[in-house]
């Protein structure tokens, strides 16, 4: 009797780990078929609180380090060929939200209106909870093989133009899914990423080496003799997505804020926006002048944070704005959604 408890046991144990198993590989097929999912529900948003904040820099540090690693001991024409394949899936189905309100308005007149859609359900008894409801037309798959042509032409030709198209790309789908729970989150956050920006460029060649080895979408080029050589331009200045996707989201975070306030005003999002920009034209003036890489949260940190603090000062709502946390609006529109699946 005791031995066929314990049989028992071990298998249902077993029959368990096997079913957890198989919700992680499924789990990873959902997002892959989300990429392609031309107008299917958002993914989910994945909130940073503070603890995440502090943990990202040592997270990214360590990222970063290992592909320099990867990058010295493989060969450099093996990685870009296993880069350029994954990224071609992925920047197809980045470019497809972009590509779509182009063509719709051209082809939506011509092609049928007939509508597709994929439902992945999850059944636990009498619960069901909606995995992925994929919806696409005609003009979607359409966006799709335009997508993929013009991935096929960055893969052939690595265009400054191509890559820069597929980078915007990357970071606006970076923006949507992921955002801060909290200013002082944002400040930790951008206050570990301004050190660990500085470290990196400054005090190693690592980010350096990793930014211009990878044959890839994940930074954008502007050409420097572009008025000399036109869109043929070979010399570039760089700039990394993550100094466009880790403002973006603390910036995104001040809109919130603004509408959060219901005053109608929204002067910390245009102040955050304004103070970028400077802050990108400094760090391209500074680039230009000493003619050597540059860490741009170095200036983008100080210039976001201070427009904030600033406005904060000014319009007296300086305890407000440390008090604002968006976790509160978060957990509803789950809590609706979880609702609409029930």
């Amino acid at each position: 009797i005791d031995a066929q408890e314990s049989f028992t046991g071990n298998n249902n144990q077993a029959r368990a780990n096997n079913n957890q198993g198989l919700q992680e590989v499924w789990a990873i097929c959902q997002q892959f078929i989300s990429v392609f999912a031309f107008q299917s529900i958002p993914l989910r948003v994945e909130t940073m609180n503070t603890k995440d904040a502090m943990m990202f820099p040592l997270i990214a540090s360590v990222a970063l380090f290992g592909l320099y690693v990867f990058i010295k001991i493989l060969s450099k024409e093996y990685v870009n060929l296993l880069m350029a394949c994954y990224f071609f899936f992925i920047g197809t189905g980045c470019l497809i939200p972009m590509i779509d309100p182009i063509v719709r308005p051209i082809f939506g007149a011509v092609l049928p209106k007939t509508a597709y859609q994929f439902l992945f359900i999850q059944k636990d008894g009498d619960k069901k909870e909606t995995l992925n409801d994929i919806e696409f037309d005609y003009v979607s798959m359409v966006a799709l093989v335009l997508s993929a042509i013009f991935n096929a032409w960055y893969a052939i030709k690595k265009h400054w133009i191509a890559n820069n198209v597929l980078g915007l790309a990357f970071a606006l789908t970076g923006v949507e899914l992921l955002q801060l729970n909290s200013i002082k989150t944002g400040c930790i956050l951008l206050g570990g990423l301004f050190f660990y920006d500085i470290f990196w460029v400054f005090g190693t060649d690592v980010m350096v080496t990793v930014a211009t080895s990878f044959e890839v979408p994940i930074k954008l080029i502007f050409p420097v003799d572009l008025i000399e050589k036109g869109i043929s331009s070979t010399n570039y200045a760089m700039l990394g997505l993550g100094d466009i996707v880790i403002p973006g989201i603390y910036i995104a975070l001040l809109l919130r804020f603004d509408l959060s306030s219901k005053s109608g005003s929204k002067h910390y999002f245009y102040n955050g926006l304004v103070a970028y920009i400077l802050g990108l034209i400094v760090t391209v003036g500074v680039l230009l002048l000493f003619k050597a890489a540059q860490p741009a949260l170095l200036y983008l940190v100080p210039a976001c944070i201070g427009s904030t603090f600033v406005t904060a000062l000014v319009k007296g709502q300086m305890k407000e704005l440390f008090a604002y946390n968006d976790d509160e609006g978060q957990k509803k529109s789950e809590d609706s959604s979880e609702k609409k699946d029930n």
